[in-house]
């Protein structure tokens, strides 16, 4: 990798295949459909990996997103509330090639869907969104879902699917989570025994994360669900014991530009690079980890540069030498590369585009 300008970025491709088959295997046995998040990798190839692994279709977070992907799939899940006239015009357009969902947790959000694809004479799925403990967007109670459910099933323009959360909050090793699952599953329950008492069913129950992917069976509800960082990984899920430092696929190489300061060097990866994400699990490790070094610590970040505290170390690295960084959260980091480099199975390196790069529309 010696000719590679940096920081730059790269995908192991091993790494990648080797934990997409993982989690295909898991969901066969389980029965569950996958949908990955596009927004780990925000690249068709990628994409178009995850979809011959076995994915039923796709997740993005914004419409720009859902463009770029549905040249790979066409079947994507909007898993935001696209609601603004600007996105809204854009959805239809990309309903009249490819099934569009849209996670909706408002009246006024599904309403505004409606009009939309009535003007294009389009149909737009929804999927009503549930609050199972992030407090992040979703309905509060089972009554509301049932509530806005029954709205969407008289709007015309739109077809309801079923229903969206996102267990965001939870997180801790893998093998206690099953009681923060379980109230996760009755409330999903709850809700669905409403939607049926009532006449309404929930085709698509979707949900799902990395940290709690591979115990997603704990919650019979789901008939899918939606990791996306489980393709890459990263310190969030090395240090919340979801993987192990060799599933991380995506790695930023450094150059140490500067080792002026007694104890501490400087990279040449800052926040531009790395964003200021602190590892969710450890929030005192650093901004990232850098492989040759783990005594070491990405202690501070400006824009271009990142200050490492060696003192933990026996000897630090030498100027102009490169050194490795698993960063903290990998998402963020994809966003603010052009493009990346993809080491094939058996070594060669070629420059792979983040098509979806800024689609923050």
């Amino acid at each position: 990798m010696d000719p590679l300008a940096t920081p730059a970025m790269v995908i192991d491709a091993k790494t990648v295949v080797r934990n997409a088959e993982r989690l295909a295997a898991y969901a066969a046995q389980h029965e569950l459909d996958i949908r990955p998040h596009t927004k780990t990798h925000k690249s068709r190839q990628l994409a178009a990996l995850q979809m011959a692994a076995g994915a039923v279709g796709l997740t993005a977070a914004k419409v720009g997103e859902a463009e770029i992907m549905a040249e790979v799939a066409d079947d994507i899940l909007i898993a935001y509330p696209a609601i603004d006239p600007a996105r809204t015009i854009r959805l239809v357009r990309l309903a009249a090639h490819a099934t569009v969902r849209v996670a909706v947790d408002s009246r006024e959000g599904a309403k505004l869907l409606g009009e939309a694809a009535n003007r294009a004479s389009a149909t737009i799925g929804i999927l009503v969104d549930l609050d199972v403990g992030m407090g992040r967007t979703g309905l509060q109670k089972p009554s509301d879902a049932l509530k806005l459910a029954q709205f969407v099933d008289a709007t015309s323009g739109l077809r309801l699917d079923g229903l969206f959360c996102y267990p965001g909050h939870i997180g801790g090793p893998a093998d206690q989570q099953a009681a923060a699952l379980q109230e996760v599953s009755d409330k999903l329950a709850h809700t669905l025994r409403l939607w049926s008492e009532h006449g309404l069913q929930a085709r698509i129950v979707s949900g799902g994360s990395t940290p709690s992917a591979y115990q997603s069976h704990l919650i019979p509800e789901y008939t899918e669900i939606r990791p996306g960082t489980y393709l890459y990984n990263d310190m969030n899920t090395v240090r919340g014991d979801y993987c192990t430092l060799d599933d991380c696929a995506a790695r930023i190489i450094c150059t140490v530009v500067s080792t002026a300061v007694p104890g501490q060097v400087v990279i040449d990866a800052g926040s531009k690079t790395l964003t200021s994400d602190r590892c969710a699990p450890a929030p005192d490790s650093g901004h990232g980890y850098i492989l040759e070094y783990p005594e070491a610590r990405i202690t501070r970040l400006s824009e271009e540069h990142g200050q490492v505290d060696i003192r933990a170390c026996g000897s630090g690295p030498k100027i102009a030498e490169r050194v490795t960084v698993v960063p903290n959260h990998i998402c963020p980091c994809v966003n603010l590369h052009d493009a990346v480099w993809w080491r094939d199975e058996d070594g060669v390196l070629r420059e792979l585009a983040i098509d979806a790069r800024g689609r923050l529309v």
